[in-house]
């Protein structure tokens, strides 16, 4: 077995979100949730099929985003997992509840726009999802001040009230 850490190419302030599911029904199921949860979203969908003709599966209203999406998961390369990359002004808390409800999907790994690294298992039979690296660690524990900012952060964004 050969392990490595597959970097999730994107520009940085892109959102993404990174599951496992197990059927080909999942790329137009994702999307029928993802447009029905959001008016107006734009995103890229990739699949890696994991058996049959073995394709990366895709779909999407932004082509940015789909490319995007069909490169990294060609990278990737792990059977059945997906890709769905955000455009700008989209963020995965918007969605999560949505992808996580379709029936085909099995995990979710990460749902960020953090530098990210995908830890990949490669064996005879294929490869697999270890798990990922999602941002840096932390520098500290936050203080009163911090915990203030955050609160205000969250009302000022309007996810809190």
């Amino acid at each position: 077995m050969e392990l490595s850490a597959v970097p999730v190419s994107k520009p940085a302030d892109t959102n993404f979100i990174f599951g496992q599911s197990h059927f080909i029904k999942t790329v137009e199921d994702l999307h029928e949730a993802l447009v029905g949860t959001v008016p107006g979203i734009r995103f890229g969908i990739a699949f890696c099929e994991a058996s049959g003709k073995r394709l990366v599966r895709w779909s999407g209203t932004d082509e940015a985003m789909i490319d995007l999406a069909c490169q990294n998961a060609t990278a990737i390369a792990a059977g059945h997992t997906f890709l769905i990359f955000l455009g700008d002004g989209f963020f995965p808390v918007n969605v999560l509840g949505a992808v996580r409800a379709v029936p085909e999907v099995c995990r979710i790994y990460c749902a960020t726009a953090n530098p990210t690294e995908v830890i990949v298992a490669q064996t005879d039979l294929g490869r697999a999802v270890l798990g990922v690296v999602d941002g840096e660690p932390p520098l500290g524990i936050e203080t009163t001040a911090d915990i203030a900012d955050r609160k205000q952060l969250l009302r000022q964004i309007g996810y809190k009230l």
